[in-house]
């Protein structure tokens, strides 16, 4: 067991503690702010505090863990053996900086509390991040940092037993729009007969003609492929099904569609099932709950995790819904524009709500990579996909973290935007598990 002193108790450094010691380094811990007790134990000891209190292992702090409240932090990123670390100590410290306040601020994801301006989906912007300026996004900093720890503790105090992590790979899916002409009802169906037509697209033409008749398969519908994979690589996955109304950003099926429930209901089968929020439910817990309610009944079965439909996240807020709602797995945390880790970290944590300074249930799965980020704001094409994707991997794997890819059904066709992308997810995939 390891003993750990500090001057004042507060929820932000019991939360880093845990996550820390507890949740990633799997060692038992007590927390003490008597000092008497710290110096009389005589097994291993960590002190976090402004000075050392004996001989024991001590890291210096600053003042964001014995805060409250959200301010602009004085921040001054250096290198420290071959990475990017921040919020400097002095030299009788263990680490030349203060890494539990490190480790809080990136995971708490302090600096989207701050003023910044959102984008045009109201999100906090990759090129806004502390990690992105500094050139660290894609690097689990916060992990490496937690390996530091361990280094030390295991050098001073070798009675101390740290068990193995198993690095893990999981699969997830976003089904934002299950088909591409099938299933759309009659207004719909016209609808886009009619865009077509005005755009003088004869070839959309003919082939959702072809769907409909049943003698073409739909171009979204890459379910087969999808299983294939999950049977051949015997893939953890995860599916997100978007089930808003109707709307600009919300484009999927009517859940009343017996062919789109049957869909759900199959892969189920599979793999989680996991809530998509639609766009208009962001700011509306009433459509949110109908969502969560629709996929419920579908499965019969309660619905604890979810993704951000556009990876609209907006802090502290869109979790707080969540918790509401009885969500227990979030997979949102991610950029849209960027890949990379955007809380710095490649394992599982407990979201920290700042507004409230409390540690909530809600566990949060930072995912690395979009097909789309690659694709659209990266501007990468197929052949050169896995040169950005496989570096990320292998930061995870060093660490023994947990790598989470996001793709969604319509790019797997093979077809127009995305001919050669389905090489890349199954490229992808045999390099994650090996």
């Amino acid at each position: 067991m390891l003993f750990i002193y500090t001057h004042k108790i507060t929820h932000r450094n019991k939360y880093i503690f845990n996550l820390i010691f507890k949740d990633m380094l799997r060692i038992d811990f007590t927390l003490t702010a008597e000092i008497e007790k710290f110096k009389e134990f005589e097994g291993a000891r960590l002190s976090y505090t402004i000075n050392a209190v004996s001989d024991e292992l001590f890291f210096s702090s600053r003042n964001l863990l014995f805060e409250t409240g959200i301010n602009e932090q004085n921040i001054s990123v250096f290198d420290f053996n071959d990475n990017k670390v921040f919020f400097a100590t002095g030299k009788s410290s263990a680490l030349p900086f203060d890494v539990f306040a490190a480790c809080f601020y990136l995971v708490s994801r302090y600096e989207e509390y701050l003023p910044h301006i959102r984008d045009e989906h109201d999100r906090f912007d990759a090129k806004d991040s502390l990690a992105f300026m500094h050139g660290f996004l894609q690097k689990p900093v916060v992990n490496t940092w937690v390996i530091l720890i361990k280094e030390l503790l295991q050098k001073r105090y070798p009675q101390l037993i740290f068990p193995e992590n198993d690095y893990r790979f999981i699969s997830t899916i976003d089904i934002d729009n299950a088909y591409a002409y099938r299933e759309k009802g009659f207004t719909r169906s016209v609808g886009g007969y009619l865009k077509a037509f005005t755009k003088l697209d004869f070839k959309e033409i003919a082939e959702r003609t072809r769907v409909l008749f049943g003698i073409d398969k739909d171009p979204y519908d890459t379910y087969d492929f999808q299983l294939e994979m999950i049977k051949k690589y015997k893939l953890n996955s995860i599916y997100f099904f978007l089930l808003g109304d109707y709307g600009v950003n919300d484009k999927n099926l009517p859940i009343e569609s017996k062919k789109f429930q049957s869909l759900i209901k199959m892969i189920g089968d599979y793999a989680q099932i996991g809530i998509h929020p639609s766009y208009g439910s962001n700011k509306s817990k009433a459509q949110l709950k109908k969502e969560i309610n629709r996929l419920s009944s579908v499965l019969h079965r309660d619905i604890i995790h979810s993704r951000q439909h556009f990876l609209k996240l907006r802090l502290p807020e869109t979790y707080r819904n969540l918790i509401d709602m009885d969500i227990t797995d979030d997979y949102t945390m991610g950029f849209a524009s960027e890949i990379g880790f955007r809380a710095s970290i490649c394992t599982p944590f407990n979201f920290y709500d700042l507004d409230l300074e409390l540690e909530t249930k809600l566990k949060i799965h930072p995912f690395a990579m979009m097909e789309g980020t690659l694709k659209y704001s990266l501007k990468v094409n197929p052949k050169d996909a896995l040169g950005k994707i496989e570096p990320l991997i292998d930061e995870v794997k060093k660490v023994n973290g947990v790598f989470i890819s996001l793709w969604h059904n319509d790019t797997l066709n093979d077809k127009k935007l995305w001919v050669g992308w389905r090489s890349v997810y199954e490229q992808m995939v045999k390099y994650a598990i090996e």
